[in-house]
């Protein structure tokens, strides 16, 4: 049963994997299989993806640091 606040479900392929570009599988959603997630998850653990925060660290330009 589908309740009415739940959002529409769109119909069609898929979006591609943002790994490598092929169909994602449900199994791995978004992705098309265990090693691009894994290749995912160690990019997010060796910082090469990084959520920008506005803050500025110590040495960051700050000459009173």
């Amino acid at each position: 049963m589908v309740e009415p606040d739940d959002p529409p479900r769109k119909e069609g392929p898929p979006p591609p994997c943002p790994i490598c570009g092929k169909p994602a599988v449900p199994a791995f959603r978004p992705f098309c299989s265990g090693r691009c997630a894994d290749v995912d998850l160690q990019r997010w653990l060796s910082g090469r993806y990084a959520i920008p925060t506005g803050e500025q660290g110590p040495g960051d330009d700050d000459p009173e640091a």
